[in-house]
């Protein structure tokens, strides 16, 4: 038995946020005071070290929810399965629903019996849940379905993520111009099919790291002090990630018997460009390699960081050859990675 990705999608939002979009923001520093350049300086800056030119946005009438069913449709009729043999639907998120213009995330029911009930499963037996592990969420949801399969409890589960960050950023803080909304989705089940998931790794770093994420508030001293936003640490989570998310990838490759010279892509969490690449070389100079050409697929110059959603989307994207110059084959082993709030670190080696 082995357990494979037999179905995949994801679903883009239609509104385009470029960088220019940000020319009339009102940007402060951490104490509410303007920042002493342009706001065309702070735009070209961010463009340099993240390498986002436009990120997504949801309409204003679409939920997380909503946009995480549109993404799980797909995968259901990728994967060509009946909704009704799912055994577990795994939802990764982060905040919840938040309506456009609202100040309170909305959680109940779970964004997973949400989802449950719009593919109208009427099998009790298929289990809805969430997790919260920050942006290594979806991976995360991959290696629970793993686990459900392989101890027998599953055949087949639905792993889902999805987020509007949008809704929960901080306009005066120019790191809100980061974030982004999207979903994926992927079905995980057994089959006799050689390749799938070949090992894992998973960490989650709480001594000093655990607020290097957190809600906090507006940058701008008029705005309620009781309505919160998300706020980073940039520079601890890039220290924390460069030490830490490349020992995580090597230890997971060499638990999988594949060897360094075999791995065919790496799909990282699109968090930031520079930091990315920062990791895959160190990653290869652990085996004293240099990083190869095209081995870092990257989505998050057009569709920014949607968190939870950016590595689903991209493998949606990768295995659909929806991405130029980017192409598999069958037998092609992937390594996935992901960083984020807790802060949490994981990794999967898998086999197509």
């Amino acid at each position: 038995m082995n357990i494979r990705i037999t179905g995949s999608g994801c679903y883009i939002p239609n509104r385009i946020i470029a960088n220019i979009d940000f020319a009339k923001h009102q940007f402060l520093d951490d104490n509410g005071n303007p920042l002493s350049y342009s706001n065309e300086v702070v735009t070209e800056k961010f463009r340099q070290i993240t390498g986002i030119d436009e990120r997504r946005y949801v309409e204003e009438d679409l939920l997380t929810s909503d946009i995480a069913f549109y993404a799980a449709q797909k995968a259901i009729e990728d994967a060509k399965i009946d909704p009704e043999t799912l055994d577990y639907i795994i939802f990764a998120h982060n905040f919840g629903n938040v309506k456009e213009g609202a100040i309170q995330t909305d959680i109940l029911p779970s964004l997973a019996s949400r989802v449950k009930h719009s593919l109208q499963i009427k099998n009790p037996k298929c289990v809805a849940y969430d997790i919260l592990f920050g942006c290594p969420g979806w991976v995360e949801g991959v290696i629970q379905a793993k686990a459900f399969i392989k101890s027998g409890m599953a055949k087949k589960c639905l792993v889902i993520g999805a987020e509007t960050l949008s809704r929960v950023v901080d306009p005066h803080d120019r790191d809100s111009m980061i974030y982004s909304d999207g979903a994926g989705a992927s079905i995980i089940e057994a089959t006799d099919e050689e390749g799938g998931i070949l090992s894992h790794e998973t960490a989650s770093y709480t001594y000093e790291e655990a607020y290097f994420l957190f809600f906090g508030n507006s940058f701008n001293k008029d705005h309620d002090p009781d309505v919160r936003y998300i706020k980073m640490y940039g520079r601890k989570i890039y220290e924390f990630a460069l030490s830490n998310v490349p020992k995580a990838m090597k230890e997971c490759l060499d638990n999988s018997g594949v060897g360094i010279n075999d791995v065919k892509k790496i799909l990282i969490h699109q968090a930031n460009e520079k930091m990315d690449e920062a990791i895959v070389q160190r990653f290869y100079k652990l085996y004293d390699m240099p990083m190869p050409e095209k081995v870092m697929p990257m989505s998050i110059h057009k569709l920014g960081n949607s968190s939870v959603a950016t590595i689903p989307t991209l493998y949606d994207m990768l295995i659909k050859d929806q991405l130029e110059d980017q192409h598999l084959n069958k037998g092609d082993v992937l390594l996935f990675a992901s960083v984020g709030a807790g802060m949490n670190i994981n990794a999967f080696v898998y086999k197509i």
